[in-house]
């Protein structure tokens, strides 16, 4: 069998797999090994299930990836979200569709010291869904919004997706984060804009602005900004790596959480065993994508991909709007991580034949991933939506969601036409 041949039989192999509801990670490393063991041999790839998973979870690059979840997880059991939303409220509360902006504010903050779309998504709902119901929101507008500002906690940083792109890219994670900065202010401007003036009139009138109870709220915020300081900026600055910020971050949110009596020692385990799940979940994909990246690369599928791409002749950008319209597309089917995972190991060589920056196609990547998570039929977001707020049909959430996506859409070739809105922050940096 040619190798070509035994690529696409790989590939229809692990899509079968997964549709019959097979975990990504055991389907890559089922289809990987088999694969690798029909071109080189059994024994071989025996051997490399035996050091693949080791070389894997030893590797402290990847440290950081259970660090910063055990962070995102103290602080959601610390109670930190409910505190953005409260000051976000007081602060926008004034505006018409204040809560609606508060929302969107608070998945931003919360995303700076999460991570993760979907427990941005989740949390949010528990705390801001029955605020916005109580107010007069339509179903549509509420959880439109929130499945919306969810995508935030793939792209500003930290990210996990971020993280695990510089590691199958090689790319340095500490200016992937940084490079997520703007594009994901960006994103948080952007949809409040959508929120005043999409929804508009349909929205509830402002609530009366106080000053003080809009400074007492602050008060109630400074463990957010002391873990942004102590994660993001001190990797700007070059004070520490990226997993040296995670780690410290861990610690802090653990302190911060037993200091004000948020945490008891009960839920600080309860927090660890949860983070200890997600994360070897996460690594069990990851191991499964190393194993059938050793597939692709015997049968030389990127390298074959890379020199169709480039002798079609469609250009730097025309090329790249192929690639992001398959990623597209694969969103309607796999979650953001699957398809970082899965797909950016034969795509990349292509973009580093392109000349593109390794660091400003993460950013674009993970913003067209972003979409994957709000659009129909996966909408991994919107389903989580569903499952806390389950009178809400998943019909009335993808309504909800639509004026955002045609926003991210543009914001999207915005930051494709201005390079430099990604790569000012990381260019400066120490």
């Amino acid at each position: 069998m040619s190798n070509e041949l035994l690529a696409v039989s790989g590939f229809v192999a692990l899509f079968a797999l997964m549709a019959l509801r097979v975990p990504i990670g055991i389907a890559m490393g089922l289809v990987g090994i088999g694969g690798f063991g029909a071109v080189i041999g059994m024994a071989p790839a025996l051997n490399l299930l035996a050091q693949s998973p080791i070389s894997t979870i030893t590797d402290f690059n990847l440290t950081l990836i259970p660090f910063f979840i055990l962070m995102g997880v103290l602080a959601t059991n610390s109670g930190m979200s409910s505190e953005l939303f409260r000051a976000g409220r007081a602060w926008l509360g004034g505006f018409r569709g204040g809560l609606g902006l508060a929302s969107v504010g608070a998945c931003g903050g919360f995303a700076a010291i999460c991570g993760s779309s979907v427990a941005t998504a989740a949390t949010m709902t528990k705390i801001a869904y029955p605020e916005m119901k109580q107010a007069g929101y339509s179903d549509a507008a509420s959880t439109g919004i929130i499945a919306a500002g969810g995508t935030l906690g793939i792209l500003i940083p930290p990210s996990v997706v971020l993280a695990i792109y510089g590691f199958i890219t090689e790319t340095d994670i500490g200016q992937l984060f940084i490079a997520g900065v703007v594009p994901g202010l960006l994103a948080v401007v952007m949809y409040m804009l959508t929120v005043r003036f999409w929804y508009g009139r349909q929205l509830p009138a402002a609530e009366p602005f106080r000053l003080g109870q809009a400074l007492a709220a602050l008060k109630g915020i400074w463990a957010v900004g002391l873990l942004f300081i102590a994660v993001i900026l001190s990797i700007y600055f070059g004070v520490v790596t990226a997993t040296e910020a995670a780690a410290v971050g861990a610690l802090l949110t653990a302190l911060i959480g037993l200091l004000r009596r948020r945490l008891t020692l009960g839920s600080l385990l309860d927090s660890l065993v949860e983070a200890l799940r997600t994360s070897v979940s996460i690594y069990v994909v990851l191991i499964g994508a190393t194993l059938f990246g050793y597939f692709l690369a015997i049968t030389q599928v990127p390298q074959e991909i890379t020199g169709f791409l480039t002798t079609l002749g469609a250009g730097r950008y025309g090329t790249l709007l192929l690639i992001l319209l398959l990623f597209l597309v694969m969103g309607c089917f796999l979650d953001a991580m699957a398809m970082i995972i899965l797909m950016v190991p034969i795509v990349f060589p292509v973009i580093e034949q392109l000349g593109f920056d390794p660091i400003w196609f993460g950013i674009i990547i993970v913003m067209t991933v972003e979409l994957g998570l709000i659009t129909p039929p996966v909408g991994m977001n919107v389903y989580v939506i569903n499952s806390i707020a389950s009178r809400v049909s998943l019909t009335t959430i993808f309504r909800g969601v639509l004026p955002f996506v045609t926003v991210d859409v543009l914001r999207l070739i915005l930051l494709i036409a201005f390079p430099a809105l990604v790569m000012a922050l990381p260019n400066s940096m120490n």
